[in-house]
């Protein structure tokens, strides 16, 4: 009896550190997320301080305040990109609590099986903001 009850308590107690290394998990994958929208915020915030720079850099341009009202008017990638960052790291965060969950109740059936699609949205997401950077880089130059 003694020997069956400190099986038990085994079992519980790994069972209890697999379940703090999906929380670890689960917030690591939050703190992706807010650094993705972070980065988008940036990138936005950037694109309206270089159009603002722009403005005031050229006031005296012979191009004249029509051509200047239409580039402050007119959308930017950045405020595009930035937008997609945020959307992408917002979307990031509910993914990841879903995989929480869904982790959290194989461990208690002991049927855990992983799953790839927040992997592979995070790399498809970083090659894209890479690509992004290195095309928008490229051109404006």
């Amino acid at each position: 009896m003694a020997r069956k009850n400190i099986e038990l308590k085994q079992v519980r107690v790994q069972n209890r550190r697999v379940h703090m290394a999906n929380e670890r998990t689960f917030l690591a994958w939050i703190r992706t997320g807010i650094g993705i929208m972070a980065f988008g915020f940036v990138v936005e915030k950037f694109g309206l301080f270089v159009k603002q720079m722009g403005y005031f850099l050229g006031q005296s341009s012979p191009a004249g305040p029509q051509s200047l009202r239409s580039v402050m008017t007119s959308p930017g990638y950045s405020s595009v990109m930035g937008m997609m960052l945020i959307a992408l790291g917002a979307l990031m965060g509910v993914l990841a609590f879903i995989r929480y969950k869904r982790t959290e109740r194989q461990i208690d059936d002991d049927t855990y099986q992983p799953s790839l699609i927040l992997d592979i949205l995070l790399t498809l997401s970083i090659a894209a903001i890479g690509l992004f950077l290195l095309i928008y880089l490229w051109y404006s130059s």
